[in-house]
């Protein structure tokens, strides 16, 4: 597999340019990030979440590879509090991909998605293409307009 084919029609229909980057296989973000030679900021890592209240309402929060969600945090930036959701969900959500390889194009997939603002600060970001060996890379600007009016917020720190 190269790229996810939910993905890849999506970023098709926006007409957001992109690249492909290949790397060696990896099980991690902060791994993909490594073998690609990319700085860890400027790699979006997925985190799918659930809502506490709505079984079946699922959101991306987009974060660095460098940060770690905080959960608290991204409740507050949605006005409702959040899980993170099972590995079953993001399964059948992201169907087309590998496990733990979810893009952090939500709208691709019908999902709402907010962004750790630390991400926008970059000039370009790449993200998991859907399996454990390619990235998309793109601009920041082109990103975001793939994500349409999603939110975003400080709801990461460093690790």
């Amino acid at each position: 597999m190269t790229m996810a084919h939910t993905l890849r029609n999506f970023l098709e229909q926006q007409q957001v340019p992109y690249e492909l980057v290949s790397h060696r296989h990896t099980a991690t973000s902060l791994r993909s990030a490594g073998t690609a030679h990319v700085d860890p900021t400027h790699l979006a890592k997925a985190v799918l979440l659930e809502q506490d209240l709505e079984h079946s309402h699922f959101v991306v929060a987009v974060v660095p590879a460098s940060h770690r969600l905080q959960l608290g945090e991204a409740g507050r930036q949605l006005g409702r509090k959040v899980h993170l959701a099972t590995e079953e969900d993001a399964a059948t959500l992201f169907e087309d991909c590998e496990t733990g390889a979810i893009p952090a194009l939500g709208p691709a997939y019908g999902l709402d998605t907010i962004v750790e603002d630390s991400l926008l600060a970059q000039s370009q970001v790449y993200f998991e293409a859907g399996d454990h060996e390619h990235l998309v890379r793109m601009t920041t600007t082109d990103f975001m307009r793939a994500l349409g009016d999603c939110p975003h917020g400080h709801f990461a720190k460093a690790a």
